[in-house]
């Protein structure tokens, strides 16, 4: 099947944005030409054009943080790219993980919606994982893996009861403690909430 046509601008550019494959997170937006294009699609590594230097770049080719590409996809006037990538640190220059991390009105670091939840969820348990912080009860659900199943049927049977008894706020709140302890359960065994949604989608056909 034949490959969909870029539209290229004027300058011979098309904006790109990088999304983090897992958490669907958008990272940053950028430009390609078609040589930049062209390699990124050789090295699956993302690379750009920069419109202030007029060159051709790898993102991360000097600090690490290279963008790994999963797919790359084009919208539906063929003008613009989604480059849906495994980013090996931060994105942005200034050190933060999404370029776009600021509110347009205050200027400050925007809550998480609830899309990005279970995407802050995941981080915070490996982040858990690394550190082992003395006290943490995320530690010792991933260090004791008895103990976690336990909380994940002592949670799921509150939330059944909920939908059966109490008000949607409760459900809520049950099926929360049921997703943050069964996030913790199996990266106890190191299965991630990415390998859980590959399964998910595998089952769609």
């Amino acid at each position: 099947m034949a490959g969909v046509e870029v539209k290229f601008d004027q300058d011979g550019l098309v904006p790109c944005v990088a999304q983090d494959a897992i958490s669907g997170e958008v990272l940053t937006l950028a430009y390609m030409n078609e040589e930049s294009l062209r390699l990124t699609e050789e090295t699956g590594l993302v690379t750009y054009f920069s419109r202030s230097r007029q060159k051709i770049w790898q993102k991360g080719e000097e600090s690490g943080n290279v963008q790994k590409v999963r797919q790359l996809r084009v919208d539906c006037d063929g003008d613009a790219i989604l480059a849906l990538v495994e980013p090996a640190g931060p994105a942005c220059h200034t050190g933060e993980r999404t370029c776009f991390y600021r509110d347009l009105e205050t200027g400050e670091t925007p809550k998480p919606v609830s899309g990005e939840a279970l995407a802050v969820l995941a981080r915070t348990i490996d982040s858990r994982l690394a550190e082992k912080p003395e006290g943490s009860y995320v530690v010792k659900l991933l260090e004791d893996p008895d103990f976690a199943g336990e909380k994940v049927m002592e949670e799921a049977e509150e939330v059944s009861r909920a939908v059966r008894e109490e008000t949607d706020d409760r459900v809520a709140n049950e099926a929360a403690d049921v997703l943050f302890h069964l996030a913790a359960l199996i990266r106890s065994r190191g299965i991630t909430l990415e390998d859980v949604g590959e399964v998910l989608n595998g089952r769609r056909a």
